[in-house]
């Protein structure tokens, strides 16, 4: 009789109600390196005394790595554990602690992945015999005093059900594509009330969209001083190719992808910095500076630190002052033509490059 009466509602064309719910577990995962400078003042610090690390945050928990250089008992030699400082019921967690030397190049320990759930304050969990004392002493790291210990920590939260609501499957709403409208106005050039000329190529723009996008567009084109509409206005001391992806960010708030070669790619972002920072587009000026900080070489350091300098990105500046830090990168960019002119230019950088040598011995 069931089975005749669910068919029944089925071929009368009824809709029963329907409800949904759903269960989700989330994970959150970050690392954490805890440098130990100094080393050898730190052998021979006493069993089961230890050195931590600062807090550190995953999954809404802070945790610390205990470091015990004489081990945490008599026969555990060296030893390390991971420690939950927050009040842990049942956190269930993924992590791996290994040792590296400071330069990342070698690692001293070779540990996987362990779980374990912290059910209780203040736990820890590691390894009493986390390396050998004799092999820490045999690391040519050891006189010049620096360890890293780095955990990959992956915190896994408790499963959690939610109701889902309703959605209508008939309707589909597109991706947004405002970008991509204001990028074909652009190169179409509909609407177009002002034309800039650059080393005498002409581009025409929009000057409404400009003045919303830049202060100096609009005192430029609507402030007391602005241009005449009747005519071009000219651009000096930026290059047609710098000025086409100064418009094309302030039509689609990103950056052109246009450039392959890494050289060329670095050469470009500097300049687009500087017209960013003339023309007061502060995001295409961080964009720039977050790029040009993961493309540092050997070749472009130096012209990059006078731009941070000259243009205060302090990101940017420290990215390059760590980069030249090692006495033999230093050497070699010395004789790079773009330290030349970061001396003429940015004396006073140079007096904080001799600091940071006679800082580091």
């Amino acid at each position: 009789m069931a089975s005749n009466s669910s068919s029944a509602v089925v071929n009368h064309g009824q809709r029963l109600p329907e409800t949904s719910s759903r269960c989700s577990t989330e994970t959150f995962t970050a690392a954490h390196n805890f440098e130990l400078a100094n080393y050898p003042l730190l052998d021979d610090l006493g069993i089961g005394k230890y050195v931590t690390s600062s807090f550190f945050s995953v999954g809404g928990y802070d945790w610390t790595i205990r470091f015990y250089p004489d081990g945490y008992t008599q026969k555990s030699g060296v030893s390390a554990f991971l420690y939950c400082s927050s009040q842990a019921i049942s956190v269930n967690t993924k992590f791996s602690l290994n040792m590296l030397e400071k330069n990342g190049k070698a690692e001293l320990t070779k540990y996987g992945v362990v779980e374990h759930t912290y059910a209780t304050p203040s736990s820890g969990y590691g390894y009493h015999k986390f390396i050998e004392k004799s092999r820490l002493r045999s690391s040519p790291e050891f006189r010049s005093g620096c360890f890293v210990i780095r955990c990959v920590l992956t915190v896994t939260k408790q499963p959690r059900t939610q109701e889902l609501k309703r959605l209508n499957p008939s309707v589909v709403v597109p991706q947004p594509n405002l970008q991509d409208q204001l990028l074909q106005m652009l190169k179409d050039g509909q609407g177009a009330d002002v034309t800039f000329s650059v080393s005498g190529r002409l581009f025409n723009a929009h000057r409404y969209l400009l003045a919303a996008r830049s202060p100096v567009f609009k005192a430029e084109l609507f402030g007391p001083m602005k241009e005449k509409e009747t005519n071009t206005i000219p651009i000096q001391d930026i290059e047609p190719s710098v000025f086409e992806a100064l418009l094309h960010f302030v039509y689609t708030d990103s950056l052109q992808d246009d450039e392959h070669n890494k050289g060329n790619r670095v050469a470009k972002l500097q300049h687009l910095l500087v017209a960013a920072d003339r023309y007061g587009l502060n995001r295409l000026r961080l964009l720039c500076e977050s790029k040009m900080c993961v493309d540092i070489d050997m070749d472009t350091v130096a012209a990059s630190l006078a731009l941070a300098e000259q243009h205060h990105c302090k990101d940017l500046k420290e990215a390059c002052i760590q980069f030249m830090a090692p006495r033999n990168v230093l050497q070699a960019v010395m004789a790079t033509d773009g330290f030349k002119h970061l001396v003429e230019s940015c004396p006073f950088v140079i007096i904080e490059l001799l600091d940071m040598l006679c800082r580091n011995g």
